[in-house]
């Protein structure tokens, strides 16, 4: 006659169940324009190809390897809109979005940089509108929450045209 096997007894080696990654992967940068009431933040359509087409964003780009968060979000500004900021802010902010393909949870720190106000925007092929829009208004058009989140952010840190008496800390450049 067979053994009976103990509840929950076994002869391999327990299931390891892996951990999830967390990483810094991605970043968020808002260009801005104005100061005050005319503040204006840059909205993005995605063109018909790629993820998510025809919802409105911000620029958001990932970390390359060997790059800063503050790299990053400079080079993906330049890359997706031409534009270089004047002055560029850390938002103290640092939003977190779970890959569940990849089981990864990514770390997404948030930039603002203020651009001329005659600064023309050229678009990358990843976009194919871009909007000025006040603040308010951008958080209606933005598909993401976290983007819609960062507007009260940008309203009350920097939306003086600086981060007033927290320029020493976020300043960037």
């Amino acid at each position: 006659m067979p053994r009976a096997r103990t509840l929950g007894a076994s002869r391999s080696r327990p299931r390891q169940t892996p951990l999830t990654s967390v990483r810094v992967s991605f970043v968020d940068t808002y260009a801005l324009r104005g100061a005050g009431a005319s503040l204006e933040v840059l909205a993005l359509r995605r063109g018909p190809h790629g993820r998510n087409p025809g919802s409105w964003e911000t620029v958001h780009g990932t970390i390359e390897s060997g790059e800063t968060p503050v790299q990053a979000s400079l080079r993906e500004l330049r890359e997706e809109t031409g534009l270089v900021p004047e002055k560029f802010y850390n938002l103290s902010r640092t939003e977190a979005f779970y890959q569940h393909k990849r089981d990864e949870l990514a770390l997404i720190p948030v930039f603002a940089g203020f651009v001329p106000l005659a600064a023309k925007v050229q678009l990358s092929a990843e976009h194919d509108r871009a909007e000025w829009l006040r603040a308010r208004d951008a958080a209606g058009r933005f598909a993401w929450p976290r983007e819609r989140r960062a507007m009260d952010d940008i309203l009350s840190i920097v939306g003086g045209g600086d981060a007033g008496l927290l320029e020493d800390v976020l300043r960037v450049s």
